[in-house]
């Protein structure tokens, strides 16, 4: 990464964090801080109002702002596929902030530039699935998550048959293609994984069961590593 572009991810995290230590901001560029410390230099000769607070760490003047987005046009062409990936491969919820943010974005962007128009553009995003059962159903597992609630499902397995399940899940997962949920089914007493597209019913659980204290995404991603699903 180019010096230029460390000293704006520095400028940007000191904006968001201040006060922050010089450790931390270490920790978060992946530097020394040894470097952190020439990095503040340089900042100060460049004029930006940065300085230091004895045991708080370092801040930037009240009223500092930085000026206007610089993007290149292969990270604007980035920003919205990635926007419109989320817009149509989630749910309602996330796709109308996804779209907010980009409308956001395009506010700040220097006079005469803007996202690239759905005409234009070299990558594809298809939007079927807006208004189908899983695009409501991605909804309400997102939210599940969000407020840590056990969910009633009903599973529709290869077989055909439907399958009852009440699952704490814990993460969303794409694969391509296919949405999957990472969870703790109370049926099995482990971690499972069920696809959105099969889950045909979904509703907040009124019998939680009690969550085992060592069940968490972390663990539930080193399992799945170490069975070699990734």
């Amino acid at each position: 990464m180019r010096k230029s572009d460390r000293l704006f991810q520095l400028t940007n995290l000191l904006r968001v964090h201040q006060p922050i230590t010089a450790k931390r901001l270490a920790e978060k560029l992946s530097v020394s801080e040894r470097t952190i410390y020439r990095y503040i230099d340089d900042l100060s000769l460049s004029g930006i109002p940065v300085y230091g607070e004895a045991g708080l760490g370092y801040k930037l003047s009240d009223g500092y702002e930085l000026p206007p987005l610089q993007l290149s046009p292969n990270e604007l062409e980035a920003l919205v596929s990635g926007v419109n990936f989320i817009a149509a491969l989630t749910g309602k919820k996330l796709a109308d902030s996804a779209r907010s943010l980009l409308s956001k974005i395009e506010a700040v962007l220097p006079n005469g530039v803007t996202a690239v128009s759905h005409e234009e553009r070299a990558i594809k995003i298809p939007s079927s699935r807006r208004g189908t059962v899983e695009y409501e159903i991605w909804d309400k597992v997102h939210s599940a998550i969000e407020s840590e609630s056990w969910i009633d499902i009903a599973y529709g397995a290869e077989s055909g048959n439907i399958t009852q399940r009440v699952v704490f899940p814990l993460g969303l997962f794409y694969w391509g293609g296919k949405w999957t949920i990472g969870c703790w089914c109370s049926l099995r007493s482990c971690y499972r994984d069920f696809r959105i597209d099969r889950i045909t019913e979904l509703m907040i659980s009124k019998n939680n069961g009690e969550l085992p204290l060592y069940v968490s995404l972390e663990n539930y991603i080193a399992m799945q590593e170490k069975v070699k699903v990734y």
